[in-house]
C-alpha cells in the first residue's frame, strides 16, 4: 500500500506554496491536500470557536501538470489538520508536510507559526511531521494574493526530506523536522541540521502615540542582532550562512535541567 501523505498549511487552500508541495511529494504516495480555507499566518495551534467554523468545501488546485482534489476547511491550520485527520482521511496518514510557507520560521518564532502549529496538531495524532517555509520579504509573508516565488529549491528539499522520513522515520525523541529554505536555493544548495535559536528572527516596532481607543496592528522588522545568533542555529544557517536549515524539534517543553529546582 502507498504511504498516505497529508498536505496543509497556514496561507490557504489556494497557496502556490501548497501546491509545490504536493508536487514535490506526489511521486511517494497518495495525498489528501487539506488547508485553511483563507489566509490563517501566524495563528499557532489555535482551534479558534468562529461562527462556520469548520465547514469543508471540496476544492481543485493545480499542483504541476496536474489538477488534483483538495479542502479547505474554515479555521486555522491546526483546524484543517483535526478535521482532515478525523473526518477525511480513511486510515492514518504516514507523513503530514506543512507548507511550503510564504517566510521563515525561526528561533523563537515557532510557538505563534500557522506552519508549524498544523505540523504539531498533526504529530498530536501520531504523524509524523515536517514543516518547510520559503525565505520571502516580510512585507509579502501576509499577502492573500499569492505573489510569484522559485519554489524549486524548497520543492528539493521537502521531497528529499520526505522521502527519508518515510524510509527511515525521524530522529529519536523528535517530533517533527522543520526546515527553512533560502528564497535563492537551487540545486547546489546544502541542508545543515541546526539548533532553534534563542533569538527572534523578527522583531515588533515600537508604535508611535496614538488614541488606545482605536485598533493598531503592530509591525514587525527583521532583528538588527541577526548576526548575533549561535553557529549552530537555525538563524544562523539560513540568514548567514544561506544554507537550508533542518532542525529536529521535540514537543517536549520540559525543562529538563531545572527538575532539581527547590519548591517552597
Amino acid at each position: 500500500m502507498r504511504p498516505l501523505i497529508l498536505v496543509t498549511n497556514d496561507d490557504g487552500v489556494f497557496s502556490p506554496g501548497l501546491a509545490a508541495a504536493a508536487e514535490a511529494v506526489r511521486h511517494l504516495g497518495d495525498l489528501l491536500v487539506v488547508a485553511p480555507r483563507w489566509q490563517q499566518t501566524t495563528m499557532g495551534r489555535a482551534f479558534p470557536r468562529t461562527e462556520g467554523a469548520g465547514r469543508i468545501e471540496p476544492v481543485s488546485i493545480q499542483a504541476g501538470g496536474a489538477r488534483l482534489q483538495a479542502y479547505g476547511v474554515t479555521g486555522s491550520p491546526a483546524q484543517a489538520v483535526a478535521h482532515a485527520v478525523l473526518e477525511l482521511a480513511e486510515r492514518l496518514p504516514d507523513l503530514c508536510i506543512s507548507g511550503i510557507n510564504y517566510g521563515e520560521n525561526l528561533g523563537l518564532s515557532l510557538t505563534c507559526s500557522g506552519t508549524l502549529g498544523a505540523a504539531f496538531e498533526a504529530y498530536s495524532h501520531g504523524i509524523r511531521s515536517l514543516a518547510v517555509s520559503l525565505a520571502t520579504p516580510l512585507h509579502l509573508q501576509h499577502a492573500e494574493d499569492y505573489p510569484v516565488l522559485d519554489w524549486a529549491g524548497a520543492k528539493r528539499a521537502t521531497a528529499l526530506l520526505a522521502a527519508g522520513i518515510l524510509s527511515r522515520g525521524l530522529p529519536a525523541a523528535t517530533s517533527l523536522l522543520n526546515v527553512n529554505v533560502p528564497g535563492d536555493a537551487g540545486a547546489g544548495t546544502r541542508m545543515r541540521l541546526t539548533r532553534q535559536s534563542r533569538l527572534s528572527h523578527s522583531v515588533f516596532t515600537r508604535p508611535g502615540p496614538r488614541p488606545f481607543d482605536a485598533g493598531l496592528q503592530l509591525r514587525t522588522g527583521l532583528n538588527p542582532g541577526l548576526g548575533e545568533a549561535e553557529r549552530d542555529s537555525d538563524i544562523y544557517a539560513l540568514c548567514i550562512e544561506k544554507v537550508i536549515s533542518v532542525t529536529p524539534i521535540s514537543w517536549d517543553m520540559s525543562a529538563n535541567a531545572a527538575l532539581d529546582f527547590n519548591l517552597p
